[in-house]
């Protein structure tokens, strides 16, 4: 049988998460590659790598536009899996690669438009029989949210509920990075998401809110802190809504604070945040790309940022007749995170998931042709593994009839 390889393409904050955690899992994951557009950052997480791990990583540059010269390194290297931690622009690109290749796909965000702000898996689940054909798995999703709160979901639906009618997902980063305005993720996909119109599904539908029009205030457990969360869409509604056909009602929030939101507003009001071409000097540029050149790269920002991010999933249903509800989720410490990999707490959350979804497929429990959502899948192995290799979980009971105040 041959041994498994990978190839990671991108080297951002993520991509440097996952070629260390996956670096950690060498023994059994086999030899990793990690290629980007932008040698010179594979050949800075490569040697931070080698310092942490003794681990070699060869690295690549690779334009992930272009299919032909991703199937050049793909059948050069002949990788069991694509670790696909580039941008949701490039996804059906690398999925395109994997299956003229004959390499296994996992990627950690929705496929969008670079012309539109459209998070929505159906241009990727067109691609079904492709992969079904070709005998390869494609496991979408597999970050945090999405991701780690898929598996959440269905752990609960398979363990606490015979049906779950109401989720809320919500993710809270108490961390402070010390920055006048930064992102915690790539700037460009934050501010997109932040900025389009709110989606939460109730009634059999979709319905559409105005961005962040909607606030709740949330307790987070284990003594977090209590915060302002804010309603706006997120790619897991879509699939665990068509997967689980019994949720009414599925919410997605998250934590902002006031100075991000007094930035992003000022931002907005001076066009800053378009993603349609504009006319500068002669040249066209999109302002919101311009905008990712000056704020302060996500991936530098683990050396300054303390706190904990608390992201779970609280689900309402019923077992036995009876009303239920539980709260599953996990607390991350931002230092703990930057000692052990050299990063912030929101691309260790990413990129750990990814690494766990990969060994997932390399050991055959999750590899099956097709095209699947997490949730698909037999989530008490990923749970297993969450608590082993760095974001342990708690699940504790609640009040069915309290939507957000949590405690523990």
């Amino acid at each position: 049988m041959k041994a498994p390889s990978l190839l990671i393409v991108g080297a951002g904050g993520v991509g440097h998460v996952v070629a260390h955690k996956c670096a950690q899992l060498a023994s059994q994951l086999g030899r990793i590659s990690l290629a980007s557009r932008t040698l010179s950052k594979c050949e800075s997480i490569a040697e931070s790598v080698k310092q942490r791990t003794d681990i070699d990583i060869a690295t690549f540059e690779l334009d992930a536009d272009q299919v032909a010269s991703t199937v050049r390194l793909l059948k050069e290297l002949k990788p069991t899996l694509l670790i696909n931690v580039a941008l949701p622009y490039q996804d059906l690109v690398l999925m395109d690669a994997c299956l003229e290749a004959g390499v296994h796909y996992l990627d950690t965000a929705n496929y969008e438009p670079k012309e539109k702000a459209l998070f929505e898996y159906h241009w990727q689940w067109a691609y079904q029989e492709k992969f079904q054909k070709a005998g390869l798995c494609a496991l979408l999703g597999s970050g945090f949210d999405p991701g780690v709160t898929n598996v959440f979901t269905a752990w609960m639906l398979k363990h606490h509920f015979d049906e779950i009618h109401e989720i809320d997902i919500i993710d809270v980063n108490g961390g402070d990075h010390g920055q006048a305005f930064a992102t915690n993720f790539n700037p460009e996909i934050n501010i997109r998401e932040v900025t389009a119109p709110c989606r939460h599904w109730e009634k059999d539908r979709f319905m559409e809110t105005p961005p962040m029009s909607l606030k709740e205030t949330f307790q987070c457990p284990e003594e977090v802190g209590t915060y302002q969360i804010y309603r706006m869409y997120h790619e897991e509604l879509e699939s665990l809504t068509k997967h689980f056909p019994t949720i009414r009602k599925a919410q997605f929030w998250m934590s902002f604070s006031e100075n991000y939101l007094k930035h992003l507003e000022v931002l907005q009001n001076v066009g800053m945040t378009r993603i349609d071409p504009v006319e500068y000097e002669g040249n066209s540029i999109i302002p919101l790309q311009f905008l990712k050149a000056v704020l302060p790269d996500p991936g530098d920002l683990g050396q300054t940022t303390k706190g904990r991010t608390c992201i779970g999933v609280i689900a309402r249903g019923i077992k036995d007749g009876k009303s239920k509800a539980f709260y599953t989720y996990n607390i991350c410490d931002h230092e703990a995170c930057f000692q052990e990999v050299g990063s912030q707490a929101i691309s260790y959350t990413t990129g750990v998931p990814a690494m766990i979804g990969a060994k997932m497929i390399l050991e055959g429990i999750w590899q099956k042709p097709g095209v699947w959502n997490m949730e698909q899948m037999d989530p008490d192995p990923f749970m297993a593994d969450l608590n082993q290799y760095g974001l342990p979980w708690t699940c504790i009971e609640i009040d069915p009839h309290s939507p957000f105040k949590v405690t523990s």
